[in-house]
């Protein structure tokens, strides 16, 4: 009887969640990351990252020829997971640093909790082992996290290489195989080879869409001015938005920054900016202005306020990275932050099919009677309560292989915020699947977060399901327990 209800309430997956309440009104100046922002890439991208990667392993690392054999799987990593450093265990942690059981690796196996547990004598990773601001583990760290789309190649790589060296007793230090596997996903970039792979095949490796386009025109139509800034270089951006918004891009933007170095570019002072002419050359020129059509390469965020003047809350800018493009502009200069999340649209499709909805619903109402029910101390009750918390775990798995086999969603562990949603919530207002999704919203529209009850305002779990719309009858209400 619940079901059809809650399904006539469906979540729009081209709808902007909003963490904070904000008014588009209020926003002058828009701003963007390049990849996965303005610009979506094919399943064949990754799958490009891990193979090159994996050269690099064997042509310059020496690491065994034999890996060769694993290939790039899409379906095996997802964003947000940590990664154990010195212990090579990949594992889902959620908003209060707790392990999700069943969900932590070693190499392409899953770990046993009763081995999790005893690991690290619970299922808690204290304060200082986490990593450190920007997800990168350092200083002692010994908990990494992978918040980049470009870092799933690189988990199942490191996944793979670790499943090798198991399979065949080969004793091996983890620590030097996470600097290798970094170091070698980081040179598929700084060596050109992704870009020169996506310039010479444009259309095999980024999805075309007018939506971009259209986004940016209807902003320029409303007097909004626009500016980008990424990490990638100035050919390849070039050709890039030359394909996905036509020969005239550069008219629709302010200001273009390239090779940028996020998330330095918003800490380091030092850095000025040069300007880059057509054929890609840097010049020396001193800068007193930012200017229309021109392309810059790195520079500050200092600078770059002093010579705009674009400032404060009436500035909103987009990114897909939630520490590197989002956290220092929200916290340190009161910038409006989007945050682009193109994994939310095809979660919240699960979310409306009806298998995800009556496993949900009675999963919450399967914990509703375990609340409930526990004050009968008797037996028969106990044995009842034993059965039910065995379905639960039982459900709480199936909820998990709707997403994804190995890890689940984005987005919460059985019960809590992951810690990647914990994040997202703090250093984004806004966050949607991608930027077409502006598209339905008006340039004056204000978005308001829902209200989502405390703990302590929550009505009993006796009275309603999930916001309070659906009464559900409870065993006390209807069936004797003897």
């Amino acid at each position: 009887e619940l079901v059809p209800s809650i399904m006539s309430n469906m979540l729009n997956p081209d709808a902007i969640f909003s963490n904070n309440e904000m008014s588009l009104s209020d926003i002058e100046i828009y701003g963007f990351d390049y990849d996965y922002t303005l610009v979506f890439y094919s399943k064949h991208l990754h799958t490009l990252i891990f193979n090159a990667a994996r050269d690099l392993l064997i042509n310059e690392h020496r690491y065994p020829a034999e890996i060769r054999k694993y290939d790039y799987d899409p379906n095996f990593a997802i964003r947000g997971l940590h990664y154990d450093v010195h212990r090579a265990l990949l594992m889902k942690i959620d908003a209060f640093h707790y392990i999700q059981l069943g969900t932590v690796y070693r190499g392409l196996s899953v770990v046993p909790d009763e081995e999790v547990i005893a690991m690290y004598d619970g299922s808690h990773v204290p304060l200082e082992q986490m990593s450190d601001f920007y997800g990168k583990s350092s200083q002692g760290n010994t908990m990494k996290q992978f918040m980049d789309i470009f870092s799933l190649p690189e988990m199942t790589l490191l996944s793979c290489v670790n499943e090798y060296f198991l399979k065949n007793n080969i004793d091996y230090e983890p620590v030097h195989l996470y600097k290798d596997v970094k170091d070698s996903i980081r040179d598929v970039h700084i060596k050109g080879i992704m870009y020169r792979a996506i310039e010479a095949d444009i259309e095999k490796y980024i999805c075309y869409a007018e939506q971009t386009r259209a986004v940016l025109a209807k902003l320029a139509d409303h007097g909004k001015k626009m500016f980008l800034i990424t990490n990638s270089p100035s050919s390849f951006v070039d050709k890039g938005m030359k394909f996905i918004v036509g020969k005239d891009w550069r008219d629709l933007f302010d200001v273009v920054i390239v090779q940028a170095d996020k998330p330095n570019f918003f800490n380091d002072k030092r850095r000025p900016f040069r300007k880059v002419n057509e054929r890609g050359v840097l010049l020396w020129d001193k800068i007193h202005k930012l200017q229309k059509g021109q392309i810059y390469k790195q520079g500050n965020l200092y600078e770059f306020l002093k010579l705009t003047g674009w400032r404060g809350s009436k500035v909103l800018y987009f990114g897909d990275h939630i520490y590197s493009d989002l956290a220092d502009l929200t916290l340190k200069h009161g910038w409006r932050t989007g945050a682009i999340i193109p994994e939310l649209r095809s979660e919240i499709k699960i979310m409306n099919t009806e298998k995800y909805i009556q496993t949900m619903t009675w999963l919450q109402t399967l914990t509703g009677l375990l609340e409930h029910m526990q004050v009968h101390r008797d037996p028969d009750s106990q044995m009842i309560l034993e059965e039910w918390k065995k379905e639960r775990k039982e459900m709480r798995e199936m909820n998990r292989n709707f997403f994804n086999a190995q890890f689940g969603s984005l987005f919460r562990t059985d019960e809590n915020p992951t810690y990647f949603l914990r994040r997202l919530s703090r250093f984004a207002d806004i966050y949607m699947a991608s930027l077409s999704c502006l598209l339905n919203y008006e340039p004056d529209y204000t978005f308001y977060p829902r209200r989502t009850p405390l703990q302590h305002e929550l009505p009993g779990w006796s009275d309603q399901l999930y916001t309070g719309t659906f009464r559900i009858p409870f065993l006390q209400e209807t069936v004797q327990i003897k």
